[in-house]
């Protein structure tokens, strides 16, 4: 029986869904506690090792599984460096993304302060910031798009996302995939070497998608791909092969 860790509570409401497809399929997975380290004979005993968070304690577990041949889903490099949203942005901006102007002074009105890393979260009210990223657009809907490669194909599902919701909105709603955008989107996963991730659009006022913001940790929240996330897990053993 193949063994696959999942860095994630082990409560989530996708990955947990996917390992009860995975231990149908004759899988065990167990679930790593994001918030602590994790030894290095806990990844030793794995087959395969995932990881659902931005915490540093997943990038040291995912550098040393890559090191000692434990295969990972989206490993050290793809994990730690699309997790620097200047790295993100400027990799948004080589595939042919419009990407927001960056400042490191405050420009004031039109722009949003942040942090450097993703594990940093958002920066605290009135609390240091690393950059200022312009506003696109109306932020209150993004467009996310999620791509997923199961070891066979890659999948993409895109959302609407609303940060602003009336009684009549809900949260998440699918929306079309933009061939031009979802083409993007394959070829910097196929050049990172990653097997999944989410990059968010705002539209502005001529009707141009920006991309503003991505991660190497997608929730796939909304998306429906469950039974994709569980192939592409899956896909990393013996088992799955």
């Amino acid at each position: 029986m193949d063994t696959i860790g999942v860095i994630c509570p082990p409560d989530d409401a996708v990955f947990g869904r996917a390992a009860e497809r995975l231990a149908a399929r004759g899988f065990d997975v167990e679930f790593l506690p994001p918030s602590e380290p994790i030894s290095p004979a806990e990844i030793d005993a794995l087959d395969a090792l995932a990881n659902r968070v931005a915490r540093r304690q997943s990038f040291a577990a995912l550098s040393y599984a890559d090191r000692n041949g434990v295969e990972t889903w989206n490993g050290f490099v793809p994990t730690t460096a699309l997790s620097c949203r200047l790295v993100a942005l400027n990799a948004l901006d080589r595939i042919g993304c419009r990407v927001p102007e960056i400042r490191f002074d405050d420009p004031g009105d039109g722009f949003v302060g942040t942090t450097r890393y993703r594990w940093d979260g958002p920066p605290a009210i009135g609390g240091a910031v690393d950059f200022y990223q312009q506003m696109v657009g109306d932020d209150s809907v993004r467009y996310r798009y999620y791509a997923l490669d199961d070891g066979i194909e890659t999948h993409l599902q895109a959302l609407t996302v609303r940060t602003e919701l009336s009684e009549h909105d809900g949260l998440l709603d699918e929306t079309e995939v933009r061939v031009e955008l979802a083409t993007r989107i394959r070829e910097l996963l196929n050049r990172f070497g990653a097997r999944a991730i989410a990059v968010d659009f705002v539209a502005d006022d001529r009707g141009e998608f920006y991309a503003v913001d991505m991660t190497p940790v997608p929730t796939f929240d909304g998306a429906g791909m469950v039974r994709h996330l569980a192939d592409s897990l899956a896909s990393l053993t013996t088992i799955g092969a």
